[in-house]
């Protein structure tokens, strides 16, 4: 080994040293990546079975000790994807003007191992310290027997996607200072969830904000594009961005969704579009509340229904049959527990049956438009599928054409149907404005970008949504009545759960009160009452 790398053994951990020049050909533990008899092989004999725990020490102190020395040729090799990993680990050093390094790794958990990096990050003269945790594995090589790091570029740091890199310079964007509506600021270390929100904004309005870049290391996407900022060397000048944002609202949403692993909610101002919060659990990351795309189980009903009263199928106060169980071209639906009821449809809405939102929607096989009528419904009144310009990118919902049993299941919620929090919150915002206005969430007069439109919800079809969704929300057996109660009046909701294959149903609620609507998914939370009812409900005693 040269000088400038080193390694030492404390308290069970071993800490890997160098400063950037590179140790050769050494190798920390004899032999260990070349079949060494020191472990238990012979000369030339190829290894089977699961890696030892001496292999994943010794593999893990070679790779570590070869990726903080800058033998970024020589760590790839370390791994079962050479070819990919050798570049990956010169970028890292290279593009992200990482000048040493520092590793301290602790024992193996199996074939894992933790560690944590102190590396020192250059640029143009400035420096700074950088520390951050990450993790690898170590595995036995398919061809060669050998204990290998399994290459991931989150080895190197644990927010890098595949083809994504670290670069460290001149910000390409200056930073921004959100703020609220009425100008509260929104600082991401109260705000966790708007992590990923305001790193879109910046790269977009960055240079509107009257800002001024500094020197930063973030990831790089492939396409070039700036992503996460991980370390500011020099700061620059924030410019301000003013959002719709509610920050005593985006507070009650991020507490919310902490009650559960996987969770998702969005809220809207009915009245004007504006999105007053948006929160995720985990919060950074995959923004779920406006890019998921999932089935919004018996949510969906909202339209079902105003299908429905489109094609004079049923209104709120039409009788319609509830069976336990109904069949649709040759496949068998069911209400949950095999429930039955009888009444209007507007009891059906309230106590989510899922029969009579297909039993009593036959007669469109009649007219032919079965297949198209609740996609051709959702653009018409609730703008789902059209191009939303929110100012940050979404997934605007997909309601399309469908077939055979398909048909059926998408009146419930189910089949091809992908939508999210930000869209089921919009669904109800329509309900309760009598029309659909575009969720935003930087106004449009900053950049001249057009909203997307929809037809105005006929004064019938309003006042019958209006209904069907009070009585869920109020009704005796209403299943949004129990979540809803602390609510302020007037107010709607609609509960749904979605069949996951391998999982529990996920849960769906969405709902208003007041000049607010709201809608959230908890991953694998079964009714929607139980576990998204809760979630939704807090946002809109917030507002």
């Amino acid at each position: 080994m040269r000088s400038g790398a080193k390694t030492a053994v404390v308290g069970g951990v071993f800490l890997v040293v160098a400063s950037g020049v590179g140790y050769g050909g050494y190798n920390l533990w004899s032999g260990i990546t070349g079949g060494s008899e020191d472990i238990g092989t012979q000369a030339g004999a190829r290894r089977t079975g699961p890696v030892t725990e001496e292999e994943v020490t010794a593999t893990t102190r070679d790779f570590l000790a070869a990726w903080a020395a800058g033998e970024a040729d020589r760590a790839g090799q370390l791994t079962n994807d050479p070819v990919a990993a050798g570049p990956a680990i010169a970028a890292y050093r290279e593009g992200g003007g990482v000048s040493a390094m520092e590793v301290t790794a602790r024992a193996p958990v199996g074939a894992t191992v933790s560690f944590t990096v102190k590396a020192t990050v250059t640029y143009e003269g400035v420096s700074k310290p950088w520390t951050y945790a990450s993790k690898l594995a170590v595995v036995r090589g398919e061809s060669t027997g050998r204990p290998l790091v399994r290459w991931t570029p989150t080895v190197l740091h644990p927010k890098l996607a595949p083809g994504a890199t670290l670069r460290t310079g001149t910000a390409k964007a200056p930073a921004v200072e959100a703020l609220d509506h009425e100008g509260v600021a929104l600082p991401p270390e109260k705000y966790p969830s708007l992590v990923p929100v305001l790193d879109a904004l910046r790269q977009r309005y960055g240079g509107k904000a009257g800002g001024e870049a500094g020197v930063e290391t973030w990831i790089e996407n492939a396409e070039g594009v700036p992503g996460t900022t991980l370390l500011v060397l020099s700061k620059g000048k924030p410019g301000e961005l003013r959002t719709t944002i509610d920050a005593g609202v985006q507070a009650a949403a991020e507490k919310a969704v902490k009650d559960f692993p996987n969770a998702a909610v969005a809220a809207v101002e009915p009245s004007t579009g504006a999105i007053r919060a948006v929160a995720n659990n985990p919060a950074s990351g995959y923004n779920t509340a406006f890019l998921g795309k999932q089935a919004p189980g018996s949510t969906m009903k909202i339209v079902t229904a105003a299908m429905m009263m489109r094609y004079d199928v049923a209104g709120p106060d039409s009788p319609v049959l509830c069976p336990a169980d109904v069949q649709w071209d040759g496949r068998p639906f069911q209400n949950l527990d095999r429930f039955t009821t009888s009444g209007d449809l507007t009891n059906a809405f309230a106590r989510s049956c899922n029969t009579a939102f297909i039993k009593a929607i036959t007669p469109l096989k009649k007219k032919g438009v079965h297949n198209t009528a609740l996609g051709d419904t959702a653009r018409k009144w609730f703008g789902i599928g059209e191009r939303w310009s929110a100012g940050v990118a979404t997934w605007d919902g997909a309601v399309p054409e469908s077939a055979g049993s398909e048909t059926a299941a998408s009146y419930i919620g189910q089949g091809k149907i992908e939508m999210n929090a930000l869209n089921m919150a919009s669904v109800s915002a329509t309900v309760k404005n009598g029309g659909f206005l575009q969720p935003y969430l930087i106004p449009k007069d900053l950049d001249g970008r057009e909203f997307a439109e929809a037809e105005p919800l006929p004064g019938a079809v309003t006042e019958g949504l209006q209904k069907m969704m009070r009585a869920a929300a109020t009704a005796p057996h209403g299943t949004a009545r129990e979540a809803m109660a602390p609510v302020s009046s007037p107010k709607g909701a609609k509960t749904g759960s979605a069949e996951v294959e391998g999982q529990d149903s996920n849960s769906w609620f969405t709902g208003y009160s007041g000049d607010l609507a709201a809608a959230a998914v908890v991953q694998a939370g079964g009714h929607g009452g139980d576990a998204a009812g809760p979630v939704v409900v807090a946002v809109l005693k917030a507002g």
